[in-house]
């Protein structure tokens, strides 16, 4: 058990995630998504957490962990053509983790992954939470691009292109 850890995550509230993400910072998130997916047939959803439950951090759970989860519990892994992709935010930990679908995971290595998530946590500490959140869009769009290009036709868009606000309860806000 990691204390520094534990104060961290008690320390950072809803309140503090809503600071940083304003409704206008999530309305230029959602809007980034929007366009990406216009240019390609994959389907991006961000979700952000301010802390982990206090059960979560006693059984050391990650954010990687937790960002398995959040795929899962957001169908993230339902699209047609298994080309979603999850940007999850731990606040609290500032720890980006990317989660794709297998239509895309196997076409991008973990390193070009970790590359995205690097350049997130860069803008992070510099208190660009918006940018950040921005630049990972492009990135991977620009994977998306390559690999599932747009063919032309109108696309049902398959999962919310509006930024997910998870609580500590089980239960997602939006």
């Amino acid at each position: 058990m990691n204390l520094s850890r534990m104060m961290r995550h008690f320390s950072t509230s809803q309140f503090s995630l809503r600071k940083i993400f304003t409704d206008e910072a999530l309305s230029a998130i959602e809007q980034s998504i929007q366009r990406a997916e216009s240019n390609h047939d994959g389907e991006i959803c961000f979700a952000v957490e301010a802390s982990l439950s206090t059960n979560a951090l006693l059984s050391n759970q990650t954010a990687r962990e937790r960002a398995l989860e959040v795929f899962s519990l957001l169908h993230v892994w339902d699209t047609e053509c298994n080309n979603g992709v999850l940007i999850y935010l731990l606040l609290a930990d500032r720890d980006v983790e990317i989660v794709a679908d297998r239509g895309l995971n196997e076409k991008i290595t973990s390193t070009q992954w970790e590359s995205i998530c690097q350049r997130m946590e860069l803008a992070f500490v510099q208190q660009q939470f918006e940018a950040g959140v921005i630049e990972g869009i492009h990135c991977i769009s620009t994977h998306l691009n390559e690999h599932f290009p747009c063919d032309g036709f109108v696309k049902k868009n398959e999962l919310p292109n509006k930024p997910i606000i998870l609580g500590r309860t089980p239960r997602i806000i939006k």
